[in-house]
């Protein structure tokens, strides 16, 4: 990110000697040697003026109490970087009266001269900050530290690059052009996502993310105007943000998906929200299966607090219709849609074979065949063909199917359709920690069952029962018959079931089956207890499991019943 400070370093180096003598200075060879760009005084206070890079880490405090390496890693990034700025929570415990009070403050600091952290500012804090989810939290800890009128939000797993970072000057002056009805208030970013060539599972991550933040996104924006902010490299009005309620709603639970709030709130105090295609910043996906699951029932659990949320109901009564169904198919109606029309598809299946339709049956069975595996897939195909033309796009289309894209996509529906359902019915949605890290290892059969066996595994047998039973004694056309009307079924059933294996490094060979196996045995007749964690013991997760299937409601009627 401090490529931006050196990028208006060159710039100011650039435009300044030109501006002294315009044609003396082009006859002259050394305008264009920027060799000494870097240390000219006048580039650089032009850039500490224009520029500064506030990262906040509220443990950064207690990691050099510690001495953490950490600490001597940010350490070490400030005295490299004169431009940075670290924002941390400072605990301090002092004894008045025989009692030990602890005072909060927060602070920032840089590195001085002598490589030590140099106190800019200290603000003393009534109590602990940490009320909230950590991220806006961490984000509303930091803003009152940022100076200017606009900050970019970055994320810990996004990158930069020095010609994209020369474009931010014209970005910046999208604020003062013509959008509309109101100037904007967020310049949306695209994102450029380079872990894409990590493995097969990346590469589908990585091209669904690419449609969504430049086709999707572009289309959201305009003409549709119901583009929220997503977590991406965006550019805030600051003036207009801070004065109405910050970047970041950080409430416990219901914004988990605290980011795309700040969209939510800059709409509601009539803002306009941009996007932009000419400038972009790195961005690194999850690469394995289990880290993409847990982010994607992060993003589902987060979607279903939204539904709860009175931000959501409030842009439902102000948006006029066409541009509230926008809003609706963009945000929690895809969800919805996603769980509740397979719903709606059964009944009417049923319906069909009480009135023995076996037309119906089949046009729904195509349906939802295209529902689940190829249509999830329509909006990345444009976009390879928008980005990359027409041939290429059908051979990327073509080797994605070859790598079992459809599969994967059809389990992603599964963890999609599961959190978002669990949040929906029970609550409890929390942050899902995927630590975003190239996690191309082989993962354990143990491991793999805790996480996918009530969203995937339970579910998959309950459907391959029931296609077993209908076949059995419910069926009695022919076999291709039932082969039509039911392939897409079996599809989405076995799907759920083996997509864990099939995406898993050297999960077909012989030994790591042998070492799974007995690990899943050890896990399986290891008894719970105090301090037993699920990790460790079957008893001790399934009694975590039961929080979310297990209401008061529940556990009243059952003492009623028993009395």
């Amino acid at each position: 990110m401090m490529y931006y400070r050196k990028a208006l370093m060159l710039q100011t180096y650039l435009e300044r000697e030109n501006a002294r003598d315009t044609e003396a200075a082009l006859s002259r060879l050394e305008t264009t040697d920027t060799q000494g760009y870097e240390l000219s005084p006048e580039a650089r206070a032009r850039a500490d003026l224009k520029f500064t890079y506030v990262v906040t880490c509220q443990i950064y405090g207690r990691q050099k109490e510690e001495q953490k390496p950490e600490a001597a890693d940010i350490a070490l990034l400030m005295q490299r970087n004169e431009a940075l700025r670290v924002a941390f929570i400072d605990v301090v415990e002092t004894l008045k009266d025989g009692k030990v009070h602890t005072e909060y403050y927060s602070k920032l600091v840089k590195a001085d001269i002598n490589g030590k952290d140099k106190e800019i500012y200290a603000i003393k804090l009534p109590g602990d900050p940490k009320l909230g989810e950590g991220k806006p939290e961490n984000q509303n800890h930091a803003i009152v530290f940022t100076r200017g009128n606009a900050v970019q939000t970055i994320d810990m797993n996004q990158d930069n690059y020095f010609e994209e970072a020369l474009k931010v000057r014209n970005l910046l002056e999208e604020f003062d052009r013509d959008h509309g009805i109101r100037p904007p208030t967020i310049l949306g970013v695209r994102e450029h996502v380079f872990t894409g060539s990590v493995s097969s599972l990346a590469s589908f991550m990585s091209n669904q993310e690419s449609s969504f933040v430049t086709l999707g996104q572009r289309v959201l924006a305009t003409p549709l105007k119901v583009r929220m902010h997503y977590g991406h490299p965006d550019v805030f009005d600051r003036v207009f943000h801070i004065t109405r309620g910050g970047i970041s709603k950080a409430s416990r639970i219901i914004n988990i998906s605290e980011d795309i709030y700040a969209g939510f709130n800059s709409t509601l105090r009539q803002g306009n929200i941009t996007h932009h295609e000419y400038i972009q910043v790195g961005k690194g996906r999850d690469v394995g299966l289990n880290q993409i699951a847990l982010f994607e029932g992060k993003v589902a659990g987060g979607n279903g607090e939204q539904v709860l949320s009175r931000d959501v109901y409030r842009l439902g009564q102000l948006f006029d219709f066409f541009r509230m169904m926008s809003f609706y198919f963009t945000t929690v109606g895809f969800y919805f849609c996603t769980m509740a029309l397979s719903g709606v598809g059964e009944t009417m299946q049923v319906r069909a074979r009480i009135t023995d339709n076996t037309a119906l049956e089949a046009a729904l069975n195509t349906q939802f065949l295209f529902q689940i595996g190829i249509f999830s897939a329509v909006p990345m195909v444009l976009g390879f063909i928008l980005e990359q033309g027409f041939l290429r796009a059908i051979v990327s289309f073509i080797t994605m199917q070859l790598q079992l894209c459809t599969v994967f996509f059809t389990f992603s529906l599964g963890t999609r359709t599961h959190y978002f359902g669990r949040t929906i019915l029970h609550g409890g949605a929390r942050y899902q920690a995927t630590g975003r890290g190239f996690v191309v290892r082989h993962i354990k059969f143990s491991e793999n069952y805790r996480l996918y066996s009530r969203s995937h595994f339970v579910k998959g047998l309950e459907v391959v029962l029931l296609l077993v039973v209908y076949l059995a004694y419910g069926y009695n056309d022919s076999a291709l018959s039932y082969i039509l009307l039911s392939i897409s079924s079996w599809f989405m059933a076995l799907s759920w079931l083996f997509a864990p294996y099939l995406f898993n490094p050297s999960g077909f060979e012989w030994q790591k089956i042998v070492e799974d196996f007995r690990d899943w045995t050890n896990w399986l007749f290891y008894r719970g207890g105090i301090g037993v964690k699920g990790e460790e013991s079957w008893e001790a997760w399934w009694d975590e499991e039961l929080v979310y299937g297990f209401s008061w409601v529940v556990l009243a009627v059952l003492i009623i019943l028993f009395k």
